[in-house]
């Protein structure tokens, strides 16, 4: 072998990285203590970057294609170097390649509660879990802040420095959102769509990454906020309960069968009985009338447990809208009774 060809061994003249791992993110191409020939082949594939490094310092970055590496289209790298313009000889540098596809599917969680502040619950412990999309967008910035200088970064790796970042900023975006522990907890599927704008410029300014999907699998609170929130859920099926209450009085009045309705249609039967009977001069007219009297007089009040029944409603809903005095009613020994009239006005609101 000529000096020449020894010469020429030892210099790199093609610069390639063929992936077939899938779970790579950077890898620095092994020059094995070669230099680099001064225009040489640089191959850059779809969805790969090359960094450049020099004595610690970023050089050059590029895109997908074919590049000669001369000192006409690596002027950083000249410049650090402080070569003349067309100084030709082989270098030595650090080459990087990073894998710039979409890596899905990657978990994360909170370790540990993490805390946050609502208007209803005051501080309320949280945990939560999911998975997100992303790819690296800055390749400098992911090489310094990331990767370092490992020659073999992998998703694996990568998962364990990103994990605790990861849930720290989307700790601070749901602070910084202020949404309120009951969507939180019932609403997660809308989460990752609403804090991703808030995450990403985070993530891109800090890591060099862009987050394509932010997805918030489950979101666990204590057991008595869960408990608060099925309660909250329940009323909002239910709507507004005095409402509920007068629609279910008004169907009973009007389906007749409550006993309510039956005490009312007895003693307005028995009126209008009297009335025919004094009309027409009959005997014992007077004597109907106290007996009317009576009746009607009991059909007036009613027992909130009767209201209740009648109408397909829990007497504990007839207390409530009695005691937010909504509905007239008066006390007799210890309970109550509400009148007919009290109660027409009621539902007449």
């Amino acid at each position: 072998m000529g000096i020449m060809d020894f010469i020429r061994g030892e210099l790199i003249d093609v610069i390639e990285w063929t992936d077939d791992s899938r779970d790579t993110l950077s890898y620095r191409f092994p020059d094995e203590d070669k230099a680099i020939k001064n225009g040489a082949q640089l191959i850059v594939r779809e969805s790969q970057r090359v960094q450049f490094l020099y004595l610690g310092e970023f050089g050059d970055t590029f895109g997908p294609g074919k590049h000669t590496l001369t000192t006409d289209n690596i002027p950083v790298l000249t410049r650090l170097k402080s070569w003349k313009y067309g100084f030709n000889s082989p270098f030595k540098a650090d080459v990087y390649y990073l894998n710039t596809r979409l890596f899905t599917g990657n978990k994360w969680g909170t370790p540990n509660p993490f805390m946050l502040r609502d208007d209803d619950l005051g501080i309320v412990r949280a945990r939560a879990f999911g998975i997100y999309d992303f790819k690296i967008v800055n390749p400098k910035l992911f090489l310094r802040e990331v990767a370092g200088s490992d020659q073999n970064f992998r998703v694996d790796e990568f998962a364990d420095t990103m994990r605790a970042r990861i849930v720290s900023v989307f700790t601070d975006a749901l602070a910084s959102a202020k949404i309120p522990v009951f969507d939180v907890a019932s609403r997660y599927g809308e989460l990752g769509d609403a804090l991703l704008p808030l995450i990403n410029p985070v993530v891109s300014a800090k890591y060099g990454i862009e987050i394509a999907s932010f997805v918030v699998e489950n979101v666990s609170v204590p057991a008595e906020v869960e408990q608060a929130i099925d309660k909250r859920s329940s009323m909002a099926a239910i709507g507004n309960l005095n409402d509920y209450v007068k629609l279910q009085m008004a169907q009973g009045m009007e389906k007749g069968g409550g006993s309510g309705g039956m005490a009312t249609e007895m003693a307005v039967g028995l009126a209008i009985a009297q009335q025919i009977m004094q009309q027409q001069g009959l005997p014992g007219a007077a004597a109907g009338a106290a007996e009317v009297a009576g009746p009607a007089a009991a059909a007036e009040l009613l027992s909130p447990a009767d209201v209740g029944k009648a109408l397909g409603v829990a007497e504990k809903d007839v207390m409530a809208i009695i005691a937010s005095g909504e509905l007239a009613a008066k006390k007799i020994g210890d309970s109550y009774r509400v009148k007919r009239s009290a109660l027409d006005d009621y539902l007449a609101k």
